[in-house]
């Protein structure tokens, strides 16, 4: 029998209630508190990316669950491609001597296959808070950032034998070990190296944490492997006013802080944009260059 198109019309106004698409902004608006995101990367390429981000309440106090949801779509009113759980990683270290309010942010890891936008959805796991924020990311072809596999660039970075320490490290007590290699000498002895470009004085974000002191604590942890540890500082003279220093310019960084692990063939191995944890750069250390 065939149908009259009052009856098709009912029916397709009853499939169309009964399957509503689960979108992104669905899943954030669903239930719970809304909290927000404070990023701690910005630079992406297409392929696999490490996200990292805080999650704050209301009242402005961090969020530390020990993972959170992950959801990722080509827009907010789009369906999630993708799925994963960020892990809480601490930032910090016990007795460090960089201050910092935030001791722990959420990383998590996940495939951008295309450059364009994309839209990240994170709800921490357990606890009264049951759904998270939202952010945006822009995703590029390239970073400006050296490229892993690409050549690390031989900048002839400060050591101390170049200037006063007060000129190579705003850290309190300076770490003198950071500050015995230079760039450009790793290189050309074809030793393996992990590269921090930080300040631990101007740091500008609430997410860029004491990543000069996580780098202090994994030399001392790599000691013996001979793998060198450089800190470079980010403004000229350690004076904001004077902007970023030329090494800063010529790894084109965009943002602060940064580290790089570099093996004996000069090639970038793994990096890290904006804070690290100690077990993050320990375990891409012993992966790539140990």
């Amino acid at each position: 029998m065939r149908l009259s198109l009052a009856a098709l019309a009912f029916l397709a106004l009853v499939a169309g209630c009964g399957s509503q698409r689960r979108t992104l902004d669905r899943l954030w608006h669903g239930s719970g508190q809304a909290v927000v995101l404070i990023p701690g990367t910005s630079e992406y390429a297409s392929g696999n990316v490490r996200v990292s981000f805080l999650v704050v309440a209301n009242d402005g106090r961090p969020i530390n669950r020990p993972t959170a949801d992950v959801w990722v779509a080509r827009g907010r009113d789009a369906e999630p491609f993708a799925r994963t759980t960020a892990r809480l990683e601490r930032i910090g270290v016990p007795g460090g001597a960089d201050a910092a309010d935030v001791q722990s942010l959420y990383v998590a890891h996940v495939r951008l296959p295309r450059p364009g936008g994309y839209w990240l959805l994170a709800r921490p796991v357990g606890g009264d808070v049951r759904i998270g924020g939202i952010r945006d990311l822009q995703v590029k072809a390239h970073t400006a950032t050296p490229a892993l596999g690409a050549k690390a660039i031989p900048s002839r970075t400060p050591t101390l034998g170049d200037a006063p320490i007060r000129l190579l490290t705003t850290r309190v007590p300076p770490d003198r070990a950071l500050l015995r290699y230079s760039v450009a000498g790793s290189l050309a002895a074809h030793v393996p190296f992990v590269l921090v470009f930080a300040t631990p004085r101007f740091c500008q974000s609430r997410t860029c944490g004491p990543v000069v002191d996580i780098a202090a604590a994994a030399r001392r942890r790599f000691a013996g492997s001979g793998i060198r540890f450089i800190h470079v500082e980010i403004y000229t003279d350690n004076n904001p006013a004077k902007g970023e220093n030329r090494w800063v310019r010529e790894w084109h960084l965009p943002s602060e802080p940064w580290t790089f692990l570099v093996g004996r063939d000069g090639r970038v191995k793994a990096k890290f944009e904006g804070a690290v944890s100690l077990r993050e750069l320990g375990s891409a250390i012993r992966r790539t260059i140990g």
